[in-house]
This record gives C-alpha cells, sequence and structure tokens, in this order.
C-alpha cells in the first residue's frame, strides 16, 4: 500500500490530489487547489505553494510525491514561474524525504486516458470513472490526482517488470 500525493502545479492555482494505490486498486483520499494570492510578489506567492504543500504532506503523509513536468509553451515568463512552483512543491517534499517522480503532461494524458492529446475535460471524467468519485473534480485537482493515477501505474509497471526479471533469472539458474 502506499499513498501518493500527486501536484499540477502553478504560480496561481496549484492542484493536489491524494491517492492510495494497493497494487492495482486505487482508493481517492482527497483533492483540491492552492488559491495563490496574486496580489503579492513571487517570493510570496513561492512561500505560500511551500507551505500548503508541506501542510499536506504533514495532514496525509504520503510515501510518494509525483509532479508534472515543465514543458516550453510560448510565454517564457510563464515558463519560469511555473518552473519556480514547481521546484517549491518538490523542496517541500524533499525536505520530508518523500521520493519525488516527474511525469510529461502528455505522459499522464496517455496513462489516464488512453492518449496523450486528451483535453482537461477527458482528463477530468476518467479520473472520475477511475477513482469512483460522485462527481468531477475541479480542473487543477483533477490533474493532481491524474497525476498520482500515473504515477500509482508507472511504480506497479516497475514493480511487474521487477518480478518478470527475478524470473527470468530464475529461468537462468535452473539450467
Amino acid at each position: 500500500m502506499s499513498i501518493i500525493l500527486g501536484i499540477d502545479p502553478g504560480s496561481r492555482l496549484t492542484g493536489f490530489g491524494v491517492i492510495e494505490a494497493q497494487g492495482s486498486k486505487l482508493r481517492y483520499i482527497t483533492s483540491g487547489c492552492i488559491r495563490i494570492d496574486t496580489s503579492q510578489d513571487l517570493a510570496y506567492r513561492l512561500k505560500q505553494i511551500y507551505t500548503c504543500v508541506s501542510q499536506i504532506i504533514n495532514e496525509q503523509h504520503p510515501d510518494e510525491f509525483a509532479i508534472e513536468q515543465v514543458f516550453m509553451g510560448k510565454n517564457v515568463d510563464s515558463a519560469l514561474k511555473l518552473g519556480q512552483a514547481r521546484g517549491t512543491a518538490i523542496v517541500a517534499a524533499s525536505m520530508q524525504d518523500i521520493p519525488v517522480s516527474e511525469y510529461a503532461a502528455r505522459a499522464i494524458k496517455q496513462a489516464v486516458t488512453g492518449t496523450g492529446a486528451a483535453n482537461k475535460e477527458q482528463v477530468q471524467h476518467m479520473v472520475q470513472l477511475l477513482l469512483r468519485l460522485p462527481g468531477k473534480p475541479q480542473a487543477d485537482a483533477a490533474d493532481a490526482l491524474a497525476i498520482a493515477i500515473t504515477h500509482a501505474y508507472a511504480s506497479q509497471n516497475l514493480v511487474a517488470q521487477a518480478g518478470a526479471n527475478r524470473q527470468k533469472r530464475g529461468r537462468l539458474k535452473e539450467f
């Protein structure tokens, strides 16, 4: 059993989602959005992200932390701010000695919806189905849950691959 905190970083709105993964079974724990006070300077906003992510970690005690990788858009300034928000969230997890994994947006969409070109509504719908939620989560929270789900799937695949490798090695010893 593993508790996974997924983070969809942003300098204005940071989504978070916490799930429990036990084998292929996923269970929703909590999700939401950290609303950043945009009237403040960037340093204060980064402090808000750090404080809120740290609080979520202290309340939920995740075993693992997953976050979306930065993608380069048209606006370089926005990409830099997003990178700073990501770094702040990663530091909050690292300060608690929680392993950090990063996933590309396309890989997250692929893992959750089956296509890397999925839109936000498709991600919300699949997150709702996969976690058996009564309604669609807010878009940024759904993205964070999708990141946590992607990590759960990736971890399960790595475990399966490790088992297959051990099995192959075991067969070789039998000869």
